[in-house]
């Protein structure tokens, strides 16, 4: 299977992850405006999973280093296929919540809040369960970023204070961003520690993230068919509406799930190189990336006072200079 060997490459993987992570959701906005984000959701899962089965068969499945991810399936153990499948139900649910909050918030709250409060929560438990790179640089990372959420959300504070702008979006985010945090973990703990030479019975990153996917498409069940009976917005919508899509919208649904997939994937094989850690708190980068998208160019906080600007200037430039020192701690 295809390992990442050097530091520098597993970077590379890791800010492609950033742009990945912090674009998808671009593609909630090109679907025909009748088309909910509780269908396009379906696509979206579906994408994931198709997206994993193809990295397996391609990438997993050739190369001298590792196991080929029909050997690894076979000599899985159940405890470590529990643990991947785990992930994606945890991921899943927090997903939902952000994509939620992101109609009704916009991009550049959302994600700096819900996707912020993840990436602190998330380098800390991946740090302790795996620790890798210097402590120090790492954590104060974290504080710039921890900063950073705290400025995005004053900005939403002083958007919502000229605007009729719900709350809702806001608390979500940060339900979102507390599951968020935790979904990473279990992904990696489902791994081997080495790649090339992986224990009996742990997965290697594309059996993981084939798992992984399984969680999400199966939650998505339950998650999905709850909030389609009672969303956070607008009537109820049924299974007969999803079949109403046009082909387009069911398409771009896929298109959000391959992006998100392709940066998930590159992470999960970058941080046998770079550590959970490291590799998670970058690839969290998506964050600024997202902001920028909603602020620049979906204009979302075009109509708040004097002075938002250069709030969330400064919040991006703190969490470029948090994510810098994550970066440099190995």
């Amino acid at each position: 299977m295809f390992i990442v060997e050097n530091y520098s490459l597993a970077i590379l993987f890791c800010v492609i992850t950033m742009f990945c992570w912090g674009s998808w959701a671009n593609t909630t906005k090109l679907t025909n405006k009748e088309w909910r984000f509780e269908l396009f959701y379906w696509d979206y899962g579906f994408g994931i999973l198709l997206t994993t089965l193809l990295l397996a068969f391609t990438l997993g499945s050739n190369g001298i280093g590792g196991r080929a991810f029909w050997d690894d399936m076979q000599q899985a153990g159940h405890d470590n296929i529990q643990m991947a499948l785990i992930g994606g139900v945890v991921f899943n649910l927090a997903n939902i919540l952000l994509v939620a909050a992101i109609a009704i918030a916009g991009m550049s709250v959302a994600f700096p809040v819900g996707i912020g409060i993840a990436l602190v929560l998330g380098v800390i438990v991946n740090y302790i369960s795996n620790p890798q790179g210097n402590p120090v640089l790492i954590f104060s990372g974290v504080v710039l970023i921890a900063v950073a959420i705290f400025l995005n959300a004053k900005a939403y504070q002083k958007l919502r204070s000229t605007a009729n702008v719900s709350k809702k979006g806001l608390i979500l985010s940060v339900i979102s961003g507390c599951l968020m945090g935790l979904f990473y973990k279990y992904v990696a703990d489902s791994m081997a520690k080495d790649f090339v030479h992986p224990e009996a019975g742990k997965l290697t990153p594309y059996t993981a993230l084939v798992f992984f996917a399984i969680g999400i498409v199966l939650s998505s069940f339950v998650f999905n068919s709850i909030q389609m009976k009672k969303p956070f917005m607008g009537a109820a919508v049924s299974f007969a509406d999803y079949f109403k899509g046009k082909a387009k919208d069911h398409l771009i649904g896929i298109f959000g799930g391959l992006i998100w997939c392709i940066g998930m994937s590159l992470n999960i094989i970058a941080s046998g190189k770079a550590g959970p850690a490291v590799s998670y708190g970058l690839g969290q980068g998506a964050t600024v990336v997202a902001a920028i998208w909603g602020i620049y160019v979906w204009k979302e906080f075009d109509n708040g006072p004097k002075g938002t600007k250069l709030i969330l200037n400064l919040m991006l430039i703190l969490y470029i200079l948090g994510l810098a020192l994550i970066i440099v701690s190995k």
